[in-house]
């Protein structure tokens, strides 16, 4: 007899439908065809085991699976409980004429027990654009799969509960989730507030900039100066994920196998700090079975990356690309990926080798040939591409013991969000672009373009600090912004020199700052 089973499986960030076709015939061999990789062909001694722990007979007979369509390589165990069910109906144990409107995924050790898989979010999106109106999934995946409104899903725990749920002998409910009331009651909680840090004013001031124009930062400074304690606060002053982000964002972080037992959607910005070792794989994304990197994880969040000169040339060179397009093409010779990367890089970095140069009380044991070198392992181009470039001293003694509580990120995230919503409707009939950061030039001219004063004003700081068509734009960039946050239709000139200052370390007024 022939059964058809619908499972799915992941390609990038989306999920396909796969049909397990079984036939339970005369003879005793087990065949699986449809590209299955090793962890699929070494479903049978779990399945095996599975069903006889489950108290069922396994059929001793010839079965041949095939997984449609059969030109796409299938990877990973979750096609254990499809297969585990596809023959169990082929050979008439389970009898349910609904099997056609059921999409089912999840792995399966040797007792029966369904064990979580990766990717069950897309799954659910997937089943759900295709008319399907059942789901059974791991229980530890349930309620990410649930997210998703318009289709019953269905934890189960084992195998038997899976069989018994398909004859209609289970008394089993789906789970249900309220999105949005669950989304939007856990999105504000953050156990990090700018209110606990001392001073740095100038500093904060350029990350509610950052945050509302959606910029790239670099921090330079001394060891012991705020720069990680400050940057592990920047998702709690950014602009709350909307539930498209949070869903594209929950997608990528369910294939990557990042959520936990019983997760749902994410609520809070990711925020991932890779360590400087980091590979440009790990960085980027791909691998023998291609995963999302370091910055898709950060998509719709922040990367930040301390110590940004310790990096290897060859890892930070991969950023130029995905800052600029904001997606990542991973290609190899068996496939291609596209993965989101619209992330808000957050880098800092010592001012040397010893990290006091330029300290206002601490002697820089490097010569200048060792600044100069320690500088330069970050690439013109790359610096270029981070819009605000900041210096940030350490905090004085009496700012540090001052029991004055500082403004909160509550108070900065609303000016933020104040800013982002006048951005939404000035780009609302732009396709592809979300806030000031993402302009084209050709956007510049329409929406951040000076006055003769401040277009003079830029012309001599890039003739003195001999700057790139690139800072031009970015300047343009981040004035935009600082007129949004001060509520100002057109750029003016004083616009214009605050986001002058935030170029420190363009190569041209590199050592002139301290």
């Amino acid at each position: 007899m022939l059964s058809k089973i619908y499972s799915a499986a992941v390609h990038g960030i989306e999920a396909f439908i796969v049909t397990i076709e079984t036939v339970v015939d005369k003879g005793t061999l087990f065949t699986i065809v449809g590209l299955p990789d090793t962890a699929v062909k070494e479903s049978y001694t779990r399945i095996v085991s599975a069903i006889k722990e489950s108290r069922v007979v396994y059929p001793h007979r010839r079965i041949t699976i095939n997984l449609a369509p059969a030109d796409v390589k299938k990877e990973g165990a979750g096609f254990d409980l499809p297969m585990a069910l596809g023959i169990l109906a082929a050979n008439e144990n389970i009898t349910n004429p609904e099997l056609a409107s059921c999409m089912i995924a999840g792995e399966l050790s040797l007792d029966g027990t369904v064990l979580p898989v990766k990717g069950v979010l897309p799954m659910a999106v997937k089943a759900r654009q295709n008319g399907f109106r059942k789901m059974i999934v791991p229980a530890a995946n349930a309620t990410e799969a649930a997210v998703v409104n318009d289709i019953e899903v269905y934890g189960v725990e084992n195998l038997i509960q899976a069989i018994d749920l398909l004859n209609g002998n289970s008394t089993l409910q789906p789970t249900v989730v309220d999105t949005r009331r669950e989304f939007h009651l856990h999105a504000d909680n953050f156990d990090l507030d700018f209110s606990d840090v001392k001073g740095q004013e100038s500093v904060k001031r350029a990350f509610e900039v950052a945050c509302a124009g959606g910029h790239n930062i670099l921090l330079i400074g001394p060891p012991g100066s705020g720069k990680s304690m400050m940057a592990k606060r920047l998702p709690t002053i950014m602009p709350p994920l909307s539930l498209h982000e949070a869903l594209e964002t929950t997608k990528i972080h369910s294939v990557a196998g990042k959520l936990g037992r019983g997760s749902m959607l994410m609520t809070r910005r990711p925020f991932r700090a890779p360590h400087h070792t980091v590979s440009p794989v790990a960085l980027v994304g791909g691998g023998t079975s291609p995963q999302p990197g370091e910055i898709s994880l950060a998509h719709n969040g922040v990367l930040f990356l301390d110590e940004f000169p310790e990096f290897p040339r060859t890892v930070l060179e991969v950023l130029r690309q995905p800052i600029e397009d904001r997606v990542i093409t991973v290609s190899r010779a068996k496939y291609s990926v596209d993965y989101p990367a619209s992330f808000m890089l957050v880098a800092s970095m010592n001012p040397c080798p010893c990290g006091y140069y330029g300290h206002p009380t601490r002697r820089c044991t490097c010569a200048p040939a060792q600044v100069q070198r320690y500088m330069n392992r970050i690439s013109g181009p790359l610096l270029d591409r981070i819009d605000l470039q900041v210096e940030i001293q350490p905090v004085a003694f009496a700012e540090i013991a001052s029991t004055a509580r500082s403004e909160s990120s509550t108070d900065i995230r609303a000016r933020v969000v104040k800013a982002r919503t006048v951005q939404q409707e000035r780009f609302r009939e732009e396709k592809g672009v979300y806030c000031n950061a993402q302009m084209s030039s050709r956007q510049l001219r329409r929406y951040a373009w000076p006055d003769s004063e401040g277009l003079e004003r830029l012309r001599m700081a890039m003739e003195r600090h001999n700057m790139s068509a690139r800072a031009f734009d970015r300047i343009l960039r981040v004035a935009r912004t600082i007129a949004d946050l001060d509520g100002s239709p057109g750029v003016l000139p004083r616009h214009i020199a605050e986001a002058i200052t935030y170029r420190n370390l363009d190569r041209g007024t590199y050592g002139q700052i301290f």
